[in-house]
């Protein structure tokens, strides 16, 4: 459906003891029953091999060989480039990890001139040789921005292996073994927009593209993107993607992969949720 509503963004309410740890850039929350020291080390472990931002990092590496050679990586590093390539192939490149020829490559160090960077974009140049990572052209480079966080609380939760627990990091969030109110929330008003209960363990991931101007794409009418799965590793891939397609190549997309839950914001002020998004929920509120 769609209804005519401001823009959101999302955070949980708890009365419960949570620890804050900076990471990846920005904050996590977690709470893990006493091992969130435990989770924030995992986690930044795998920081420091999916970085592009350290320059000892896997994923640095990876691009410092562009064009010349093969690195060889560690099974999280390689696990996270499949599932890149996974989501790149299911969304037709919406989803593109070579994104990093243009956000690295060029915004970031103004190695190449923006139409160059562009033309490297193509994750179909990018060869997995048994643990080796290859980027096929100089100039190439990975940029995991767009999925990095999803895939650290997912492999958090697969690593603490807790009964219940919540882990969130920046926009993207997971919650477990219990229920949790959860809530979309209106960046622009600063007001309420939709809260629930999980009605389920669950991935959230929320973003936009209005404050960074991050995210590569076509032009079309999408504000901001909140994607329920149960794998937060998808859920922020596609969160990502469907910022980045076309409204046509977005509508489609919907239509043949109706399981995933979605709450999409629009430049105009309205709202679509599908019924997969719902279901994840209990009594979900929308404030008007």
């Amino acid at each position: 459906m769609r209804i005519a509503l401001p823009v959101l963004l999302l955070f949980t309410i708890s009365f419960s003891q949570e620890k804050l740890f900076y990471l990846m850039g920005t904050y996590a929350l977690l709470e893990l029953s006493g091992k969130e020291y435990d989770a924030y080390r995992y986690m930044r472990s795998l920081e420091e091999k999916l970085s592009d931002y350290m320059e000892s990092s896997e994923v640095s590496r990876i691009n410092a060989f562009a064009g010349r050679g093969c690195v060889e990586v560690s099974e999280e590093t390689l696990q996270v480039v499949k599932r890149s390539l996974e989501v790149a192939r299911l969304t037709g490149g919406a989803f593109d990890p070579t994104v990093g020829s243009y956000t690295i490559n060029y915004k970031r160090k103004r190695l190449l001139d923006p139409e160059k960077a562009k033309a490297l974009i193509d994750y179909r140049r990018v060869r997995i040789e048994g643990n080796k990572v290859c980027l096929e052209e100089k100039g190439m480079a990975l940029d995991l921005g767009g999925i990095g966080k999803g895939y650290a609380v997912q492999k958090a939760y697969e690593y603490i292996n807790t009964d219940r627990g919540f882990i969130s990091i920046a926009g993207d969030l997971k919650v477990w073994g219990h229920k949790r109110l959860l809530a979309v929330f209106n960046p622009i008003n600063n007001s309420l927009l939709v809260e629930g209960y999980n009605a389920r363990d669950m991935c959230l991931s929320t973003g936009g593209n209005y404050f960074r101007q991050h995210i590569i794409g076509k032009e079309n009418s999408l504000l901001q993107a909140t994607v329920a799965h149960t794998d937060c590793t998808l859920s922020d891939a596609i969160e990502t993607a469907l910022l980045a397609m076309g409204d046509r190549e977005r509508e489609e997309f919907l239509k043949a992969n109706s399981d995933i839950g979605v709450l999409l914001l629009y430049r105009d002020g309205s709202l679509y949720i599908n019924r997969a998004f719902m279901e994840f929920f209990e009594g979900l509120k929308i404030y008007r």
